[in-house]
């Protein structure tokens, strides 16, 4: 095997979504729509949440801290994407491109524990209601929340540590529209094999993990509402967490189909569909899932329109 010059790499190239410029206006377009949406959607809900005293439970403090996510990471793709649609400029810089991989890992790794926490918070609801308010009390969300990001924090520390220690050679191409960990594995000429077993484990267990517990969760969830006799009490218990549940559907199914496979199989840039889907549309659709579906969020948005408006009117 020839040697390959080891060089210093002080910018990648994004190849992005497509080359066709009426396509890439037609993507700027939604994808800005869909921005506006994600933030504004994720900054009312936030903002609902804190000015409703209604809403002050353990569900809706982890709910806003959802939006907060999900606003946070649609912030660290959707901008840099625009950018290169809108004027072709498909270059990032080596640190702007590791900032952005590993804030994205940790906000997604932060989410997976997130949606464990609200699960837990549906379990208790439904299967031991009467001590809801001392299990999920305040004092014990903020540990379990504080908890969600150190441990993630350390996840994506792993990740610098790992991908820090990469050489690039032949190419400074990403073939993708953000600085994901397969495609720039893909890049390095140095062996990754240690450090792909490394962040596959640490990433793997965050998600099998978080999945479980989720999983678990559910299925104490079901059994308790198959025991309730009347058809009205299992429709409004299902009615509790029917919308966490699609949220969760959704974002485990998109996340599973992205990574469960090969890394090399992302440098060929088949899976930008589903990328887009988890990057950018899932951020602006959990507002929408909390607030359509949800009759305290309308009400509360009621009350809070209702209050800015004052008595006289």
């Amino acid at each position: 095997m020839g040697r390959r010059n080891i060089t210093h790499v002080s910018d990648f190239i994004l190849i992005g979504l497509t080359d066709s410029e009426e396509i890439r206006l037609v993507l700027c377009t939604l994808f800005l729509l869909i921005y506006l949406i994600t933030v504004l959607g994720n900054v009312g809900m936030i903002l609902v949440i804190h000015l409703d005293s209604q809403l002050n439970t353990p569900m809706y403090f982890l709910l806003s801290h959802l939006s907060f996510l999900d606003l946070s990471s649609s912030s660290v793709i959707t901008p840099k994407t625009l950018d290169n649609l809108l004027t072709s400029n498909k270059y990032i810089s080596y640190l702007n491109c590791f900032i952005q991989m590993n804030f994205f890992i940790f906000l997604a790794a932060t989410e997976c524990f997130l949606l464990c926490s609200m699960a837990y918070d549906r379990y208790v609801a439904i299967c031991n209601p009467l001590h809801y308010l001392v299990v999920m009390s305040t004092r014990r969300c903020c540990p379990i929340l504080f908890g969600s990001y150190l441990i993630d924090f350390m996840d994506s520390s792993v990740n610098v540590l790992c991908m820090s220690r990469l050489h690039f050679c032949d190419s400074n191409v990403i073939y993708h529209f953000f600085c994901d960990v397969p495609p720039v594995l893909a890049l390095s000429c140095t062996d990754t094999c240690a450090i792909e077993i490394i962040i596959s484990v640490f990433a793997g267990s965050t998600l099998l993990v978080s999945l479980i517990m989720v999983s678990a969760s559910y299925v104490a969830i079901l059994s308790t509402i198959l025991k309730i006799a009347s058809t009205s009490g299992k429709q409004r218990a299902f009615s509790t967490c029917a919308s966490h549940l699609l949220a969760v559907t959704v974002f485990y199914g998109t996340t599973i189909f992205t990574y469960a496979k090969p890394s090399k199989s992302y440098s060929l840039g088949k899976d930008h569909v589903a990328s887009v889907f988890y990057t950018i549309v899932i951020p602006m659709l959990n507002p929408l899932i909390y607030s359509l579906r949800n009759k305290e969020v309308k009400n509360a948005l009621r009350r809070v329109m209702w209050k800015r408006k004052g008595p006289n009117n």
